[in-house]
C-alpha cells in the first residue's frame, strides 16, 4: 500500500490507508508506535525474568535468592513491570487511539522521538544502578532509604518523557479537532485513552514532587526529605500510576470486544460517563496505602476510605456490566439467542482476543477488584496491609487484568500495525489460557499466604535468626507453594506470548492485514452475513438477560467475600 497524503489542512504528514479498518494511518505515529511496543516487550522480558527470581525465593522451599539480591531483585521487577512495560505500551496506545483512531497526524513526531529516547534512557539507568548494588530501595523507595542518584535520575527522566507523550496525545486530539479528521465525537476507546491520559498528567507532576526532592537528597543539596511528606506524595503517584492502567485497560477491553464479536456498547453515554468517574475519583484510592499512617487524621482518612463511597467502584460496576452486555447483544444478533448463554457458549473462545477479554475482566474484577476495595476498607486495612494480601491484590489487578488485556490486544497491533502476519497462531489461541490459569494461582496463593499472617515484603518467612521467635501456619508453606507453582505456569504463558510477538515482527515479509480475526476459521464477526440467521429474532431475545445473571452472581461473591472479610477481622480481636 502506497503512503497517501491526508486532506487536512496544514497537514504534512503522509498515511496509508488500513484496508480492514479503513482508518487513516500516519506513517510517523506508525512508527512511534511499533518503536515503543518494542521497548515494551524488551522490558516485559527483563521484569518476567526478575519474577521468575523472586517466585523461586518466595516459594519458602526453593528459597533461591540471599537478602540482598532478593531486595535488589525485587526493586528491578517493581519498576519494570508496573512503569516501564505497562507505560511503554500505553504510550504506544495513545499515539494508536490519537492519531490513528482519529485520522489524525501525530503533533511534533520529533519531540515524540526524543520522549522516547528520555523514556529508553531513563529505564535503562533504572535498571543499571538497580543491578549494580546500592539502590536496593524496591519500587516504593521509601525515604529514608537512599538509592544511587542516577537511578532517581532515570525514574525522573522517564516521567519526563511520559508526561511528553502525554501532552502530545491531548495536542494531537485538539488538531484532530480543528481540522475535523473524525466526525462527532471521539470513539469510546479514544475516550477512555483521555481518561488515563488526564490521570496520567496528576500522576505523573505528583511523582516529580516526590522524587526531585529525592534525588537533590541524594547529591546532597538538600539535607533530608520527610518521610511523612514523601510518603503522602509518593502514593499521589505509585497508586494512581496503577488506575493510569485501569482506564487504558477498559479502554482496550472495549476494543477487543468490537475486534472479535463486532461488540457495540448498549448505552455509550453511560459507559463515558463511568470514565468520568474515574477521572474524578479514583485516585483516592490511594488513600488505603495510608490508613495505617498516624499523620493523616480520622477525618482524612474517612473521607477517603473505599474510594469516597465508592463512586470510583460505581465506574467499574458499570464497566463491569457494559462491556458483557455489548457482547451478548452482538452475538444475540448473530442467532446466538437459544437460552440465557448460548451466546457466551457460542463465543470465538479459539480467538485469542476474546479470551483475552474475559480471563482479564474475570480475574481483574473477582480477585483484584473485589480485594481491592475490601483493602481500602480502614478497619480491615490494618489486618492486611503489610501481608502478602497486597501483592495477591495487584497481581491480579495489575497483571492478570491490565497485563493479560495489552497482550491480547498486541495481536492485533501486529497485523494491523507492524502489518505482519501473526504467526503462532495455535500457540496464540492457548497462550491467554496459561497465562490467566498461572495468575490465577499467583494471587490466590498470595492472597492466603497473606490470610496466615505471611509478611509481604519480607524476604524469609521463617525469620531465621530474629531476636523474636515468629511462628507462621504450616499451611503458609502451602499456599506460597500455590502461589509459585502459579508464577511457573505464568512465566510459561509469557514465554509463550513472546514467541508469538518475535515470530510475528521478525519473520515473514510485510503485509496489508485482510481480515479482524487472527485465528478462527470463520468470516470477520463484523460481516453480518456471516451467520445465517442474523437478524432474523425479535428484539426482545437481544435483551442482555445473561450479563444481568452474571453481574449479579458477582454481587454476590462481593458481598460474601466482604463480609467474611469483617468476620475474620472480629476473630483476630476476640475477647473472652
Amino acid at each position: 500500500m502506497t503512503a497517501a497524503t491526508m486532506p487536512a489542512p496544514g497537514a504534512k504528514a503522509e498515511f496509508r490507508s488500513c484496508p480492514v479498518t479503513g482508518l487513516q494511518v500516519d506513517l510517523a505515529a506508525e512508527k512511534l508506535i511499533k518503536a515503543n511496543a518494542v521497548a515494551a516487550v524488551v522490558f516485559l522480558l527483563i521484569g518476567g525474568f526478575f519474577a521468575l527470581l523472586l517466585a523461586l525465593t518466595r516459594w519458602q522451599a526453593i528459597h533461591l535468592l540471599p537478602a540482598d539480591w532478593f531486595y535488589r531483585i525485587l526493586t528491578g521487577h517493581g519498576f519494570d513491570m508496573l512503569v516501564a512495560w505497562i507505560v511503554f505500551f500505553e504510550v504506544a496506545g495513545l499515539y494508536f487511539g490519537g492519531a490513528v483512531m482519529l485520522n489524525a497526524r501525530l503533533i511534533a513526531p520529533k519531540v515524540a522521538w526524543v520522549a522516547y529516547v528520555l523514556m529508553v534512557v531513563g529505564a535503562v539507568l533504572v535498571n543499571v544502578m538497580t543491578l549494580l548494588g546500592g539502590s536496593d530501595v524496591m519500587f516504593t523507595a521509601y525515604v529514608p532509604l537512599k538509592a544511587h542518584p542516577l537511578w532517581y535520575l532515570g525514574v525522573i527522566l522517564f516521567a519526563v518523557g511520559a508526561l511528553v507523550a502525554v501532552i502530545l496525545f491531548f495536542a494531537t486530539i485538539v488538531v484532530a479537532k480543528r481540522e475535523n479528521t473524525y466526525g462527532g465525537t471521539v470513539p469510546l476507546v479514544t475516550f477512555g485513552l483521555i481518561a488515563a491520559a488526564i490521570i496520567a498528567l496528576y500522576t505523573l507532576l505528583s511523582g516529580a514532587v516526590a522524587f526531585v526532592p529525592a534525588f537533590l537528597w541524594a547529591i546532597g543539596i538538600l539535607p533530608k526529605v520527610d518521610p511523612a511528606f514523601y510518603r503522602n506524595v509518593f502514593w499521589s503517584f505509585g497508586h494512581p500510576a496503577q488506575q493510569i492502567n485501569l482506564a487504558a485497560m477498559v479502554a482496550i477491553w472495549y476494543a477487543l470486544a468490537a475486534l472479535t464479536v463486532g461488540a457495540n456498547p448498549v448505552n455509550e453515554k453511560l459507559s463515558r460517563w463511568a470514565f468520568v468517574l474515574y477521572i474524578l475519583f479514583i485516585n483516592l484510592g490511594s488513600a488505603h496505602h495510608l490508613l495505617v499512617d498516624p499523620g493523616p487524621s480520622f477525618a482524612w482518612k474517612a473521607t477517603n476510605t473505599s474510594y469516597a463511597m465508592y463512586l470510583a467502584v460505581l465506574g467499574s460496576l458499570i464497566h463491569a456490566f457494559s462491556i458483557p452486555a455489548a457482547v451478548e447483544v452482538a452475538q444475540r444478533r448473530k442467532g446466538f439467542t437459544r437460552g440465557l448463554m448460548e451466546w457466551l457458549w457460542k463465543a470465538p473462545w479459539r480467538e485469542p482476543g476474546f479470551s483475552t477479554l474475559v480471563i482479564s475482566m474475570s480475574l481483574f474484577g473477582f480477585i483484584g477488584g473485589v480485594t481491592g476495595v475490601v483493602i481500602g476498607t480502614e478497619q480491615i486495612n490494618m489486618s492486611a496491609h503489610n501481608t502478602m494480601r497486597l501483592p495477591g491484590h495487584f497481581h491480579a489487578t495489575v497483571v492478570s487484568g491490565t497485563t493479560l488485556a495489552f497482550m491480547g490486544l498486541t495481536y492485533y497491533l501486529i497485523p494491523l500495525i507492524f502489518r505482519k502476519e501473526l504467526k503462532l497462531k495455535k500457540l496464540a489461541s492457548w497462550q491467554p489460557y496459561v497465562f490467566g490459569g498461572g495468575m490465577l494461582l499467583v494471587s490466590v496463593g498470595m492472597i492466603v499466604s497473606g490470610l496466615q499472617g505471611a509478611p509481604r515484603r519480607h524476604w524469609d518467612i521463617t525469620f531465621t535468626g530474629a531476636p523474636i521467635d515468629v511462628a507462621l501456619p504450616g499451611a503458609v508453606h502451602i499456599s506460597l507453594a500455590i502461589m509459585g507453582v502459579g508464577a511457573l505456569i505464568a512465566i510459561t504463558g509469557g514465554i509463550m506470548y513472546l514467541a508469538v510477538v518475535l515470530a510475528s515482527v521478525f519473520t515473514g515479509p510485510t503485509r496489508e492485514a485482510s481480515r479482524l480475526t487472527l485465528v478462527m476459521s470463520e468470516e470477520n464477526p463484523l460481516v453480518e452475513h456471516a451467520v445465517p440467521n442474523l437478524g432474523k429474532e425479535p428484539e426482545g431475545k437481544l435483551t442482555p438477560r445473561g450479563s444481568l445473571t452474571l453481574a449479579f452472581i458477582f454481587l454476590a461473591f462481593f458481598v460474601v467475600y466482604y463480609l467474611s472479610n469483617w468476620w475474620l477481622l472480629g476473630r483476630a480481636w476476640y475477647i473472652r
